[in-house]
């Protein structure tokens, strides 16, 4: 049976999860640990005292941290529903993160989840690669948008998967 992107693209694209709330309200320890293993020293992020009290740092995994149900007990929750594709294979292509408003010690953080964008382009080893553009959108108590986590996903078959197909087309 053929892939059709476009049948794929009218279904998927728009799709966004329920909003969770994250297990955890933002703390400062996690934040401090972070910032001493990057060896970042901005008072904003690590001095609990500096006017205002201590800033999350703009990085979009500690945001993404905050925003989940939290390490414990585990529970994985997944970026994006299943998008069907031919291949099973993903690679994280890239990540950006687009700030709104500063997230803070005490803010308790939700995440949407949305498919951006679902689209073919091959490459080398499969000529029919799936790219999948996923975005958290994370929101604060007060329903404010603190960020938009974007990720570009690739998705493809092995070089094993792209022969056999080739040979019962």
């Amino acid at each position: 049976m053929a892939y059709d992107i476009e049948e794929v693209r009218r279904k998927y694209i728009g799709f966004e999860t329920a909003k969770t709330r994250g297990r955890y309200p933002v703390e400062h320890d996690p934040i401090r640990r972070h910032c001493h293993m990057v060896e970042d020293n901005n008072p904003l992020f690590i001095d609990p005292e500096h006017e205002g009290g201590a800033l999350c740092p703009p990085s979009g995994w500690l945001a993404h941290y905050f925003a989940s149900l939290g390490p414990w007990p585990a529970v994985f929750e997944p970026l994006f529903p299943v998008v069907p594709t031919p291949g099973k294979r993903i690679v994280n292509m890239s990540q950006e993160v687009e700030w709104s408003a500063h997230i803070k010690v005490g803010d308790h953080l939700s995440v949407v989840r949305r498919i951006a964008d679902v689209f073919q382009k091959g490459i080398t080893i499969d000529p029919e690669a799936v790219w999948i553009v996923a975005e958290a959108i994370i929101t604060n108590q007060r329903d404010e948008e603190v960020c938009v986590v974007r990720n570009t996903l690739l998705i493809h078959r092995t070089p094993e998967e792209v022969a056999a197909a080739n040979a019962n087309p």
